[in-house]
């Protein structure tokens, strides 16, 4: 559990409390239904992460989106609903070697203008000899992107750095020297699932 999803809980439960001695239990029946539904939104499973040379999911999601550049660079987007886990955790081992925080719209973020247009954090993570780029994107509710560390941080894979609270999109890059085992339309799970495998492996 997300210490955010207590204290919104804690809240909500408050003003449900105060409403219901006011007006009666129907009255806070809304904010005690919305305070149950915070510790759901901020739960914090434990993920079984793959070992090998791969790149795990740093959302849980749907991938909505595969592009692919000229130069080789794949681009993978990850819509996370409401319903869906909102930590964020490290694809890869390695050090983070870049935090940018990017201020921008709150576009509905299962759209395609959302990877360019919304307020975003890029952070970059880069070890064993390779490099991967993801984006925290805000949504239309989802106002606030957290990031736990900061450059110059050594994580593992899988490892919880972040979260975005309620709806939103999480963007992947990653270079020619990854093999994708994903596809469009597909749900996958931060930390357990599988998006890459370096060729290198024998992919």
């Amino acid at each position: 559990m997300v210490r955010d999803g207590i204290y919104y809980a804690l809240a909500l439960g408050a003003g449900g409390g105060v409403l219901a001695w006011l007006a009666g239990p129907a009255a806070g029946s809304p904010l005690f239904l919305l305070a149950v539904f915070s510790l759901y939104f901020f739960r914090d499973p434990e993920r079984t992460v793959p070992a090998g040379a791969l790149a795990v999911s740093p959302a849980d999601g749907k991938v909505v989106a595969v592009r692919q550049d000229a130069a080789g660079e794949t681009r993978l987007s990850i819509f996370l609903s409401i319903f869906d886990v909102h930590v964020n955790r490290s694809p890869i081992a390695g050090s983070i070697t870049g935090v940018r925080y990017r201020p921008g719209r709150f576009l509905a973020a299962n759209r395609e203008a959302a990877s360019v247009e919304n307020e975003q954090n890029s952070i970059t993570v880069e070890g064993e000899g390779t490099r991967i780029v993801f984006n925290q994107i805000a949504g239309v509710i989802a106002r606030r992107v957290v990031f736990f560390k900061k450059p110059g941080d050594v994580v593992a894979a899988g490892e919880r750095v972040g979260l975005i609270k309620f709806g939103s999109r999480v963007d992947v890059f990653l270079g020619p020297e990854w093999v994708l085992e994903v596809k469009a339309g597909q749900r996958v799970k931060a930390g357990s699932s599988v998006l890459a495998r370096r060729k290198e492996a024998g992919a």
